[in-house]
């Protein structure tokens, strides 16, 4: 398992680096490279996630993942009430019920999990409702700080298109309302994983929760150099400022403060 662990996250940084010198070098930009990097984060992600949480929470939390995430995003461009009003292009593939891709679900899933491995790290473990809510509240600020550059790259490349009125769209042709949307559907999948599990057995975490970490960093970067060689430069930059923080605090290693050892287990 550890192996096919690293094949995978090997294999998403290659597929990572081909788009960016496909950018790069004003290559045609193959329509399946982005569903296939997806794919094989999401299988890497859900592999780690498998080992470090065991299976049982690893499920429930891909489940109210991609229920929650595709339930917001479907309400969200039917009606432009939890987003601001959008349409997703067919680049991404099928869509669900004519409005989501189905992918875009396996996409959340692929940063929620690293969010809450890097948010957990940050608030320890939760004494009550009170530190549940806040490991959740900053795990979503951990996931929408890839969206402020992700989006503006997303949309350039014809993913999916903002509507409404210009005067609306103040980031970057993006209405604000859509990073509270973004933050607002990682909250409730957080909060929602971690009501139900606050009172199941605790797993031993065989897997450095460095490893997540490392997939939010690839994927952040990538979407930093992605939009700086598509020429957003100030989406790339503020990117980059809002996900180092969380990047660096998920790679440094977890300590016993009375211990000062390393540890290797994980609450949530």
């Amino acid at each position: 398992m550890r192996k096919l662990k690293a094949i995978l996250l090997l294999a998403y940084a290659l597929l990572s680096a081909w788009a960016l010198l496909a950018i790069y070098l004003k290559w045609k930009y193959p329509v399946y490279l982005t569903p296939v990097s997806t794919l094989v984060g999401f299988m890497f992600v859900l592999l780690h996630a498998g080992g470090s949480l065991g299976w049982r929470r690893s499920i429930l939390l891909l489940a109210l993942s991609t229920g929650i995430s595709l339930a917001m995003e479907s309400i969200g461009v039917a009606t432009g009430l939890v987003y601001g009003p959008y349409h997703y292009t067919d680049r991404l593939g099928p869509l669900f019920l004519g409005l989501v891709p189905y992918l875009i679900p396996v996409a959340w899933f692929l940063m929620m999990y690293p969010s809450l491995v890097i948010a957990s790290k940050l608030i320890g473990s939760p004494s009550g409702i009170g530190k549940m809510l806040l490991v959740a509240a900053v795990g979503g600020v951990v996931m929408t700080s890839w969206d402020l550059v992700m989006d503006p790259a997303m949309v350039l490349g014809g993913h999916w298109v903002w509507d409404g009125p210009q005067a609306s769209r103040v980031y970057f042709g993006i209405p604000l309302q859509n990073f509270w949307g973004w933050w607002l559907t990682t909250f409730l999948v957080f909060i929602t994983y971690l009501f139900i599990t606050r009172n199941w057995h605790k797993v031993i975490n065989p897997n450095p929760d460095r490893q997540a970490a490392v997939m939010y960093a690839l994927t952040g970067g990538s979407s930093v150099l992605s939009a700086f060689l598509m020429g957003l430069i100030y989406p790339a930059l503020i990117g980059l400022l809002a996900m180092l923080p969380w990047a660096v605090a998920g790679l440094l290693p977890t300590r016993d403060v009375q211990s000062g050892k390393r540890l290797k287990t994980t609450w949530f």
